[in-house]
């Protein structure tokens, strides 16, 4: 097999292009022979020693990732060689293969694209688990999406528009607003060039956004709480732009609103039936058509570090995708 191995934690600049031995599944292991993975932002941080997550060096970067199962391992009985499944974990997906335990590949049903499904879990069951678990979106209200043409956000805009909710996409420039468009946005503010304050006022009639989906932080955080509605819900999904705001708590006294931490991998470790739910939900969006990844860019496995310096750049639309063979 063939497989990018983070060696030290120095970033891009510590991954190695290796040739390993194929390895057997242990016990309770199935291994997957991997079509395709996709670049999230937390392997971004992962080989930066910044993340939660922290595998013993060396390991192979890639928490989500798509393919066919190759060998069972002892024990397995719930997976049959030859099925199609996703994976979720911290690392293992970029490679052209991975042993992995079997309670962490999902069985795919049929008609879901092995591609869509590397490109699925992670960032539309964080979205799920934020608007409609977290948030307790309500069909007719209205949310902004921060960082919208990106792979959570994306994902945000589709899923509170199957949800039946008037989205407000803002993102950093015309390119990415025209997608949001294409996607079903409502309304869009490209914050590269409006102030996000003034463009809420005008599109809300001064009332605000009852629900601020925000992957990103930094600057944007501020004006966004202190344009939201009466009652309002404030998810904190990330910190895309590198920065965390230091918020006035008054503002949520003075809105009556709630501040509210989204975390959806340790919500699949505490609430794992919960989670199943969400994800069985978003299959049947899927099978629907109300819900697909945007993949804005593919890359082959050896071209992985281009992939990371886009997603470092951000300038990517969508998820980035990268083609593990198989």
């Amino acid at each position: 097999m063939k497989a990018w191995l983070c060696e030290s934690l120095d970033g891009v600049a510590g991954l190695q292009w290796r040739e390993l031995p194929t390895p057997e599944p242990a016990p309770g292991e199935v291994r997957v022979a991997i079509r395709a993975a996709s670049l999230n932002f937390p392997d971004l941080l992962i080989v930066e020693g910044k993340y939660q997550a922290r595998p013993a060096l060396p390991f192979v970067p890639g928490a989500e990732f798509a393919g066919v199962v190759e060998a069972l391992g002892e024990g397995v009985t719930t997976l049959a060689v030859g099925q199609p499944v996703a994976v979720i974990g911290t690392h293992g997906g970029f490679a052209t293969h991975a042993c992995v335990d079997a309670g962490r590949a999902i069985a795919l049903p049929p008609g879901f694209v092995l591609e869509d499904a590397a490109a699925f879990a992670f960032t539309y069951g964080t979205s799920h688990h934020a608007l409609i678990d977290r948030g307790g979106l309500v069909a007719g209200e209205t949310v902004l999406v921060l960082g919208a043409a990106g792979g959570v956000g994306s994902a945000a805009l589709q899923i509170a528009k199957a949800a039946g909710a008037r989205v407000i996409a803002a993102a950093s420039s015309a390119e990415k607003c025209a997608l949001c468009r294409e996607l079903g946005a409502d309304a869009t503010i490209d914050y590269s060039v409006d102030k996000l304050r003034d463009a809420l006022k005008a599109l809300t009639g001064g009332r605000g956004p009852d629900l601020v989906y925000d992957p990103v932080g930094g600057d944007l955080a501020e004006p966004a709480l202190r344009s939201i509605a009466w009652r309002g819900r404030y998810l904190v999904v990330g910190f895309a732009a590198g920065t965390i705001p230091a918020l006035p708590w008054n503002l949520a006294l003075l809105k009556g609103a709630s501040i509210v931490g989204v975390f959806w991998g340790e919500f699949v470790r505490r609430e794992p039936q919960a989670s199943a739910a969400a994800i069985g939900q978003l299959a049947r969006w899927y099978a629907e058509g109300r819900v697909k990844p945007v993949v804005g860019a593919r890359f082959a496995l050896e071209d992985l570090p281009q992939a990371y310096e886009r997603m470092a750049s951000r300038r990517a639309l969508g998820k980035l995708l990268v083609d593990c063979g198989n």
